[in-house]
């Protein structure tokens, strides 16, 4: 909660500072260095994420109380596991209840503490004793019997507190019991699931049309609000949702003009897996700390064949007054042959294209799922600005009780200096029971409820299309 008070952050560290010496062993003291060993941590895509971290303990014989700082602060902790030779764990518990201004306020409810005033004039300091009553959106104190609401009205005024409370800890801290057979130093493997850990994928496509090639340059992004800071960490990615209870993690996600069309490939990846799982492991150890996010290179492919084009979905009966933009499609595989040749991880893929002074200019964004080695992507990045389609109904008449014919026209027009071909797509086409009875030109079925038309348009021309369709509605 947020206390609404001016609490000297300086004076409330010295007072922490002054009672370091009445903590328990087990707490840690603001500002120490990290008492974590040598850490894993295996991150997946739905904010899920194994951390591994193997201390050196020095351990009495008998039964003993040992804290663990620095572990996630968004540790779940019945997913621990705790290995250590000749010791069995009795207990453990998670303190996750941080030391900081408001809660050391609220932790006083009941005690006393000094209250430590400035005056603005002359500069000299009073000094009184207060009892906390209450800490509900402000703090009201008892001040030699009588009642104060401390104010946040801008005067130097300091809370200075005797101790810090056993319960409050400077850094997320597990405690275990453990049953020791012998003392002496022995390694400890602490592994754990923890939420607050996540990665993605962004890709930045540079597409050069006249070639008819794509270099393509793979980014992992890693994301941490743990709580924690791990230090010099091996780190491990999962590409694949793993079954949990974690939700997904907060990806970037931008604005989805047209879903992307993928034929999944058949193509092993040369990449380790686990289970059903590809990984995608971090060449060096390295700082993942918290509140960061970290960008690290795992694709750098150059000239793989890509080709530009258009398309036009139609919905059904679907009809417009004015002309509609098609969209601007990319089109690529990540087959070994075509160049990239690896399984890629979803992500956002960012197209670029040189202008004519042969800087890369941004042309659009979309979204590909985790894609396996072999697979073509068509990867729609806009809307074209000179390739328009124009769908009109234009006249529909019933058959019988239970079936109607439906005439379409398109019109598609380019204003574009060259030809182009675009992909010309009647959605809501059951073949079930449809049949196209009339067609201008032949059209391909490319699934369950779509007609597809590939439309070529000469330059600064236009094409038709009409076709007749029965169906049951």
């Amino acid at each position: 909660m947020r206390v609404s008070l001016a609490l000297g952050i300086a004076a409330i560290a010295s007072g922490v500072a002054s009672a370091q010496q009445a903590l328990p062993a087990p707490a840690a003291a603001p500002g120490a260095g990290s008492a974590q060993g040598d850490v894993s941590v295996t991150i997946y895509n739905n904010d899920i994420a194994l951390v591994q971290d193997v201390r050196t303990l020095d351990l009495a014989n008998g039964r003993v109380r040992q804290s663990f700082p620095d572990v996630s602060a968004q540790i779940r902790p019945e997913t621990v596991s705790l290995t250590v030779p000749d010791a069995t764990i009795v207990e453990q518990n998670f303190d996750y209840d941080l030391l900081s201004p408001s809660s050391l306020m609220e932790k006083a409810v009941g005690e006393t503490i000094t209250l430590v005033r400035t005056n603005p004039a002359t500069g000299a300091e009073t000094r009184e004793r207060a009892r906390v009553l209450a800490v509900n959106g402000g703090v009201v104190l008892d001040i030699g019997g009588r009642i104060e609401v401390l104010r946040d009205d801008g005067l130097p005024v300091r809370a200075v507190f005797d101790r810090v409370p056993d319960s409050l800890r400077a850094r997320p801290t597990l405690s275990v019991t453990l049953a020791s057979t012998r003392s002496g130093a022995r390694p400890a493997r602490l592994a754990y699931l923890s939420r607050g850990l996540g990665w993605s994928a962004d890709y930045v496509a540079l597409f050069d049309d006249k070639n008819g090639i794509v270099d393509v340059q793979g980014w992992i992004t890693l994301r941490n609000t743990s709580g924690t800071t791990f230090n010099n960490a091996k780190a491990l990615l999962v590409a694949g949702n793993v079954g949990g209870e974690g939700g997904d993690i907060e990806n970037y996600r931008p604005r989805q003009r047209r879903a992307v069309r993928m034929r999944p490939g058949v193509e092993s990846a040369p990449r380790e897996q686990l289970g059903d799982y590809y990984l995608y492991p971090l060449a060096e150890r390295t700082v993942i700390a918290d509140k960061q996010t970290k960008q690290v290179s795992f694709l750098d492919a150059k000239g793989a064949s890509a080709s530009s084009g258009y398309r036009f979905e139609n919905s059904w009966l679907g009809s417009t007054n004015e002309p509609r933009s098609a969209q601007s499609v990319l089109r690529f595989a990540n087959s070994g042959s075509a160049g990239l040749g690896d399984a890629l991880p979803a992500g956002v893929v960012r197209v670029y294209v040189r202008d004519a002074r042969g800087q890369p200019q941004f042309t659009g964004e979309n979204r590909i799922d985790h894609t396996p080695q072999g697979s073509t992507i068509a990867l729609p990045t806009g809307d074209a600005f000179d390739v328009k389609v124009q769908p009109v109904t234009v006249a529909r008449t019933r058959i019988n009780s239970t079936r109607w014919r439906t005439q379409m026209r398109y019109r598609l027009t380019n204003a574009r200096g060259r030809a182009v071909t675009v992909e010309l797509a009647q959605a809501g086409v059951d073949w079930s029971d449809t049949r196209i009875i009339e067609e201008s030109r032949k059209s391909d079925r490319t699934d369950a409820a779509t007609a597809v038309w590939q439309v070529p348009v000469p330059a600064n021309g236009e094409s038709v299309v009409t076709a007749t369709f029965d169906t049951r509605y």
